[in-house]
Parts: structure tokens; sequence; C-alpha cells
């Protein structure tokens, strides 16, 4: 793949930004990597006008607000089988399935949205990048009876943490973590947790060109 070929604003500058996100945040990836993400942040921008993705318009600003936002987490992810609930345009499954295919080659991702727009690009995605270690499903979360459970469930900006547990138990094995990405410290949400469910981190996460908190909670069954 050659993103500078694009004719978009996926230039240097967006590249450059890129490497530094990522060397930043610890992770290294091959090239053919990195051009996917890029490649991805093209393919958000291009649908984004019909299929109403994300309010964020510029692939510039996607690079932080999506791209590394999404691959903060990626050291918090295990091996396994993943669902990304509520996953609109592809946050964070689709950056973690470009990270992930070099990186931890027995993770299985499943990207779940209810909107059928937004399952239809998510279907395009993994088409056009490749992605053989994803899978997408565009069903309802609370009535969607998979023929496996997942060992990791994340959100990002899906529900409070009391839905996002309630609604995606079923889902779950029983050693099962729930990785809900958050803004500021959501200090009520931890405390009206149900007792079927139990905090057992919260993560500050630093991400690279983006002013403003960002933590990562992880939940368990007790």
């Amino acid at each position: 793949m050659n993103v500078i070929a694009h004719p978009s604003p996926l230039a240097a500058d967006l590249e450059a930004g890129l490497d530094a996100g990522l060397d930043t945040l610890g992770l290294a990836m091959p090239c053919d990597a990195r051009d996917k993400l890029l490649d991805y942040v093209a393919l958000l921008a291009k649908w984004n006008g019909t299929y109403n993705l994300t309010a964020i318009r510029d692939p510039q600003a996607m690079l932080a607000s999506h791209l590394l936002d999404s691959l903060s987490i990626a050291r918090h992810v295990k091996p396994g089988c993943l669902l990304d609930v509520g996953a609109g345009g592809g946050l964070p499954s689709i950056p973690l399935a470009i990270w992930a295919a070099a990186a931890l080659p027995d993770l299985r991702i499943t990207a779940l949205d209810s909107n059928h727009k937004k399952a239809a690009f998510l279907r395009q995605a993994k088409a056009e990048l490749k992605l053989a270690n994803l899978e997408v499903a565009g069903e309802r979360v609370e009535a969607w009876e998979p023929t496996a459970q997942f060992t990791q469930i994340v959100s990002r900006a899906f529900s409070d943490l009391y839905e996002f547990f309630h609604l995606t138990a079923h889902l779950a094995t029983p050693e099962c973590e729930w990785l809900a990405m958050k803004g500021v410290h959501p200090h009520e949400e931890i405390a009206q947790l149900p007792k079927e469910c139990k905090l057992d981190r919260v993560v500050a996460l630093k991400v690279p060109g983006l002013d403003a908190e960002r933590h990562l909670v992880v939940l368990k069954r007790p």
C-alpha cells in the first residue's frame, strides 16, 4: 500500500505524526501495518460524509482522537477473543486488529454494531484492509447469540459502566475482562456497579496529541 499516493491530506505530515505517536506509545509496528492505519483513516474520511461514522472530519484530527486513542489500550489487550461493542466506524477494533496482526497473532476481534450502515462500512474496511483477524456482526447486543463467548469485551463511549456490563454479561466467559474506555475518571459510574461486577483497575492513559483526560476502566466478575 502506498499512502502517499492518496489524493487527500494523508501525506508526509500525517505519516510523521503517526510514527511519532506510535513511538510514544511504545508500539513497534511494521511498515505495512502503519500504511494500513493511514489507509483506514482515508477510508473513514471517505465514507464519513455519507455514513456519518464520526463527528471528526479532519484526517489530521482523526490521528490522535481515533487511531492513537484506540491503540493506547493495546498493552491491556490479551490473546483470545475480543468483542468491540458499539464499534461504530471500527474504534477501537480496526486499529487494534491492524496492530494485533503482527504483535498478537492469537487475538481474534469481533466488531459489533446494530447500525446497518456502520456494519456495512466495517465489512468494507475488513475487505479493503485485508483484516483476517476481524469479524463483523450487525446485531443488537442484547439479542445477539454468538457461537462462542469472549475473553475480553471493549467499549469506547458505548454506555455507562452499569449498562456496559449488564448488556454484555451473556457474551462473556467466566474469566472475561471488560475494558471500558473513558474520558475523566468515572467515579460515579464505578460507585453504581452491580454486585455481579467488580472493579479490577483504572489506568490513566496518555494519548499522544490529545489534550484530554483518558482512562481505561477494567472490570471483572467477583
